[in-house]
């Protein structure tokens, strides 16, 4: 990922002009809104960034996983799927036993990229999530074989991403990676578990991205506060979690002067706020973690449950508070 100049800056902390903030619409939303959303797009195109623009397929959707019906990945999960344009779930998991931990081999064929749900999630899907569980607390020696066959495969489509930026000559600056590590009220197992089995995942993925001058972006949904430090130690420069699930209070202790955040607003209010109560959302949000010299990015994802007025409201906001810092307080600056 290419940054922008305020973006760059926002992370090295060198006064960004002001907060980089960015509205992302899943396929349903578009789905549903069709036309009426595309208006609002054109009115506020900063704040969609890489938006497809003029030609737009509103029924379009990026991975067979949003779309509805059954669909088996690579590693052999299942993904169930009730509804076309938001994500489906794996509910078939080919790992149920310890014998099959032993005898499995992760795909041949890289994927040109990390997927969302590279580490921790990709274990869960193989397992399960109470067989995962069930591991974490008794420790047997499938648990380390199952993560030592996971990284290793991550190990190699880090090395596959880096040739492919050295030999295009990429001038990407911003690795991106994703996997949810948190549920909603607190991690799913102990920060001492978490520390001891996955945290010397991260550090080697995010090494040789390190070494090369590139900095590391990991979004993950859910409750992290507690291993955030552990993060940044990975070697994260940007850090996407959810506010929600953290608590403001949280990601100031946890954050603040520690590692650029890009924020994720509160999605889960977006469907039933008034625009005064989202527009009060982003301000405080902005005046806690936010500071002249940077540190803050900001992020709504839209779903289909967000009313238009609610989608021009979220737009406005991140309009007037992203120039919180900039001396032009309130006004609207296109880039």
């Amino acid at each position: 990922m290419r940054m922008t100049e305020d973006q760059r800056k926002a992370v090295l902390r060198q006064s960004p002009r002001a907060v980089p903030a960015a509205v992302s619409v899943l396929p349903a939303a578009w789905m549903k809104h069709r036309e009426a959303l595309e208006a609002i797009v054109r009115r506020y195109p900063h704040l969609f960034p890489g938006d497809g623009g003029a030609g737009r397929d509103y029924d379009a959707v990026w991975s067979p996983t949003y779309v509805e019906g059954r669909h088996v990945d690579a590693w052999g999960c299942e993904w169930s799927n009730v509804k076309t344009g938001m994500d489906g779930l794996v509910t078939g998991h080919p790992l149920p036993r310890h014998e099959d931990v032993r005898a499995f081999e992760p795909p041949e064929a890289l994927l040109g990229g990390f997927p969302h749900g590279f580490m921790y999630l990709r274990l869960a899907d193989l397992r399960g999530f109470e067989n995962l569980m069930i591991d974490f607390a008794e420790e047997p020696p499938e648990l380390q074989i199952l993560i030592d066959k996971v990284l290793a495969f991550n190990l190699r489509e880090a090395e596959n991403v880096r040739r492919g930026l050295r030999e295009n000559e990429s001038k990407d600056d911003l690795v991106v990676f994703g996997d949810d590590l948190g549920h909603q009220t607190s991690l799913p197992m102990s920060p001492a578990m978490w520390r001891k089995y996955l945290k010397p995942c991260f550090t080697r993925i995010f090494a040789p991205f390190r070494t090369d001058g590139r900095l590391v972006y990991l979004h993950s949904d859910g409750c992290i506060h507690p291993i955030i430090p552990d993060l940044v130690e990975c070697g994260v420069d940007v850090l996407n979690p959810q506010i929600g699930a953290n608590g403001l209070d949280n990601l100031v202790r946890t954050c603040r002067g520690r590692v650029c955040v890009d924020l994720d607003l509160d999605r889960q209010m977006f469907p039933f706020a008034s625009p005064g109560e989202i527009d009060a959302h982003v301000r405080e949000a902005v005046e806690a973690l936010g500071s002249p010299e940077g540190g803050l990015w900001l992020k709504a994802e839209i779903g289909d449950d967000v009313p238009l007025e609610n989608i021009e409201a979220v737009c406005v906001a991140l309009d007037r508070h992203r120039m919180r810092f900039s001396g032009e307080r309130g006004g609207e600056m296109r880039p």
